[in-house]
């Protein structure tokens, strides 16, 4: 027995939430629903446990989601398998500032109670985005949830760490990392935001230390100076050939430093003499490499600048300032004593810290770090080879890219909160890499040892997420059947932080690639271009649009923007819009679903269709082909806007109007049919995408059973039988035809609800003459010529496309068929002059169409790049714009 009928007014909010509720009771997330030989498998981006919704969540998400429940719908045992992260720095902020609100500090606290606090927080508030999820109809396995700090998973990434340092690839040493002195910590560059600020550039005088005279050097970052080693010139600079070996005074220091030769410097820049710190800037600590320094002798490479960003230069007056306040009085001195030769105004690319906001200080650090040029190679023979595919492809240059030119990796973080460095030290200092202290107490003979402070950089973790989700190192059933998963979709700012560290990961521990397929997903933007975000004052809550207009509504706005082209420009009018097509859909179901009742009926014979049913059986067919085919290829535009065209124009707009004048007659079973099929296909078309309204409807058919469920109905396939050429021809000649007629009533101020008595239609098919009466509100159409003389009224004889026909009417062509209206006194009875100026406007932008789509058309890139369709529909409105 069907479900009760549908209400009157479309209620998201009450159908959103029944319908998923039930989903859920029935487990139908599950794979276990339906095994199948045939699997498809994607591990969702765990979002931070700390995050809340935002539309490039909603995004994200819903893109995995549609494609799970396309799957499903194929016959694939799909298991989307859902998470969390348990972002280190995020969440021990969250905990310090709550901390701070008790007027405690994690150090008070100690850092056995403080990870308490964080799991306390983490069972009690962590995970809401989980939630939120929901919301939106994600049909993601809960009861396979994961957390990167689960017990198993803790151990899984323990196995990786050691695993990789009994091979030599992680090692502790000294580099220049990006270090926060807020959170006293080193952090990855995906937490940095890159930044331009007004600065100045410093010309400083270096006195040679024999003869006179001086090299000038320019720098933005005067302090570190107090820690140079050196000064560098490029080796082709004809301004300072010969000065290599010399030394000068380093200022304010009262040391002497070398002038060396480097290829780092830049002779475009500044003085072309650039000052080598390589304790405090990156590229300075690769020209001490390539010097020979030794970085653990604080003579050859001395530090200025401590972890709280302090200055550290003891028995100056500099000691112990903040570095801005030392840049001031550093200055100040060299102006002073005469070395500083001029200051202009300069923008400074600065480093800020996302958590934080602090300026990024570069810093000589003893760390943990990855070798990750082995790691590196197979991960991009497995992207050039093919075996991985981004979407769009030009993402897969900025992978390789990074990957060609990858750098060791910090792997250590000076937090609490996270997994812990797996290696322990006696009292002489000795490292012992074991899975926990008992095991390392073992291998040091029963000795006292003391773990690394230290923890791993989240993204250590989580590059483990497709396989240590599924049961790694364990041999899991799961593993079996799921890894390699099947499609990674994320955001083209972690490509090489995340998606490249997955594929290395997978390669190095799996000997398998992650997932087969990347799909990078368009950046939201606010609409007028901006960057959402809640500290801008420019970010968007999903679930307050949820919450007015429907989780199916906010899905289809998004996914109906997502193009190839990157960005989102989102306002509240495309989720409006969305709303709108959804009433539409209802209020069509209603009315459908009215006629055709509670009997299931047979397929008719081919014989028994109208026009107007083969018309659209055969839209319904391309519609099935297009939206699968867009979905094959990540194409969310393509397949909704289809989606969109099929259901408003065609099925209602046409389909509908079309078939009511046979609905209540002795024929009435056959358009019932057509109504039921085109509703059924729909709304599994339409299911991944607003999968609560489909279902809603769908459970409204004859003959589907009320404990079946749409996200397991078939896939719609293509019906040979269905494709209709003729047909198609046929209707469109209709459509032409009653537009037309449409808008002669229009342009002479005719009602559209008014009947008038006649329509000539010289050449049109008799067969397709009361259709147009019905669409058109006409008493009568008549296929021949009319019979009157001259045409009188608006347009007449003007070339404007009024004329040829007789007085009192008014006459246009459309498809070689010539169409006259008889108009009555009062239509003619009025100044044509505005008619004549709208109608010339008219034909001037039919002109301009014509001139666009000609030089398409004569754009050989365009024929050469183009699907075949796009170029034949091109030269089909061409050649309707020519008539």
């Amino acid at each position: 027995m069907n479900e009760p009928t549908l209400s009157t007014r479309y209620e998201p909010t009450e159908v959103e939430e029944r319908r998923y509720q039930r989903w859920q009771d029935a487990g139908l997330f599950q794979p276990e629903h339906r095994p199948s030989e045939r699997r498809y498998c994607i591990t969702i981006p765990p979002p931070n446990v700390t995050g809340s919704l935002h539309m490039g969540h909603a995004l994200c998400y819903t893109i995995q989601d549609v494609l799970g429940r396309w799957k499903r719908m194929q016959g694939f045992e799909t298991l989307i398998l859902p998470g969390t992260d348990h972002a280190g720095i995020a969440t021990q902020k969250v905990v310090e500032s709550q901390l701070r609100q008790e007027g405690l500090t994690r150090h008070e606290l100690g850092r056995e109670r403080f990870v308490e606090r964080v799991w306390k927080w983490k069972e009690e508030s962590g995970g809401m985005i989980l939630k939120q999820f929901k919301r939106l109809g994600f049909a993601f396995d809960w009861s396979r949830e994961r957390f990167t700090m689960d017990p198993h998973y803790h151990d899984a990434v323990l196995r990786v760490f050691l695993d990789w340092y009994d091979r030599g690839l992680i090692y502790r040493g000294k580099r220049v990392i990006n270090w926060d002195p807020g959170l006293r910590t080193s952090v990855s560059d995906i937490e940095v935001s890159d930044e331009v600020r007004a600065g100045k550039l410093y010309h400083i005088r270096y006195p040679f230390v024999e003869g006179d005279g001086y090299i000038v050097v320019a720098t933005t970052r005067p302090e570190t100076m107090l820690a140079d080693v050196a000064v560098a010139v490029h080796p082709s600079d004809k301004r300072y050939r010969g000065m290599a070996g010399k030394r000068v005074h380093l200022p304010l220091t009262g040391r002497t430093i070398p002038v060396i030769e480097d290829e780092y410097p830049d002779p475009e820049f500044g003085t072309g003499a650039v000052k080598i710190t390589p304790a405090h800037d990156a590229n300075d600590f690769e020209v001490g490499v390539r010097m020979g320094l030794d970085f653990n002798d604080p003579d050859q490479v001395p530090t200025c600048i401590d972890e709280d960003a302090l200055v550290v230069a003891p028995n100056t007056p500099y000691h112990g300032l903040n570095r801005f306040e030392a840049r001031k009085r550093i200055v100040a001195d060299l102006e002073a004593e005469g070395l500083l030769e001029r200051v202009e105004e300069h923008e400074v690319a600065l480093k800020i810290a996302d958590r934080s906001g602090e300026v990024i200080e570069p810093l000589l650090s003893e760390q943990w770090f990855c070798s990750m040029k082995p790691l590196a190679e197979p991960a991009i023979q497995a992207v050039k080879e093919g075996r991985i595919r981004f979407t769009p492809s030009r993402y897969a240059d900025v992978y390789l890219d990074w990957m060609e030119n990858i750098r060791d990796w910090c792997l250590s973080r000076q937090l609490w909160w996270g997994h812990r460095i797996p290696v322990y030290y006696t009292e002489d200092g000795t490292a012992i890499p074991a899975m926990n202290e008992a095991e390392a107490r073992e291998k040091a003979g029963g000795a006292d040892v003391t773990q690394d402070p230290d923890v791993l950089d989240t993204w250590f973790s989580s590059a483990l997420w497709p396989f240590a989700t599924l049961g790694w190192p364990d041999e899991t059933e799961d593993l079996r059947r799921y890894y390699p998963t099947d499609v990674l979709v994320t955001a083209r700012d972690i490509i090489y932080l995340w998606v490249a560290r997955m594929v290395m990961d997978g390669l190095d521990q799996m000997k398998e690639i992650p997932f087969r397929d990347v799909y990078v997903y368009a950046t939201v933007l606010t609409e007028d271009g901006k960057r959402m975000s809640k500290s801008l004052g420019t970010g968007v809550d999903p679930l307050e649009y949820i919450n007015r207009f429907g989780a199916d509504a906010m899905r289809f706005s998004l996914l109906v923007q997502t193009g190839m082209n990157q960005e989102i420009r989102f306002g509240e009018r495309p989720i409006q819009e969305a709303r709108n097509f959804c009433n539409k859909i209802w209020n069509a179901a209603r009315f459908a679903l009215m006629h055709i009742g509670d009997k299931q009926l047979e397929e008719p014979p081919r014989s028994a269709l109208e026009i107007e049913d083969r018309w659209i059986l055969d839209r319904l067919n391309e519609t099935i082909e297009v939206v699968g085919d867009a979905l094959s290829r990540y194409h969310m535009m393509d397949a909704t806007k289809r989606l969109h065209e099929f259901f408003w124009s065609e099925f209602c707009d046409w389909y509908i109007e079309a078939c009511k004048r046979r609905l209540d007659g002795a024929e009435g079973d056959v358009p019932r049919w057509v109504l039921a099929t085109c509703l059924d296909r729909f709304c599994r078309l339409m299911q991944p995408f607003m999968p609560h309204i489909t279902e809603e409807v769908w459970h409204r058919l004859p003959g589907v059973s009320q404990d079946s469920y749409l996200v397991y109905a078939d896939w719609p396939s293509p019906e040979p039988g269905w494709q209709d050429a003729e047909a198609r021809e046929r209707f469109e000649t209709l459509r032409e035809v009653v537009r037309a007629a449409r808008n002669l009533r229009q342009e002479f101020g005719i009602s559209p609800k008014e009947m008038l008595p006649a329509l000539y239609a010289q050449g049109l098919a008799e067969s397709s003459a009361d259709l147009v009466a019905s669409l058109a509100r006409f008493g009568h159409v008549d296929t021949g010529a009319y019979g009157g003389g001259e045409a009188s009224g608006a347009g007449a004889g003007d070339g404007s496309g009024f004329g040829g026909g007789a007085p009192g009417a008014v006459t246009t062509v459309v498809r070689g068929i010539k169409i006259t209206i008889p108009l009555e006194a009062k239509w003619l009875e009025r100044d044509t002059t505005a008619e004549k100026e709208r109608l010339a406007a008219q034909l001037e932008k039919r002109r301009r169409e014509l001139d666009e789509l000609s030089q398409r058309l004569s754009n050989p890139m365009f024929l050469e790049r183009a699907k075949t369709e796009v170029v034949a529909a091109a030269r089909a409105t061409a050649e309707q714009l020519r008539s």
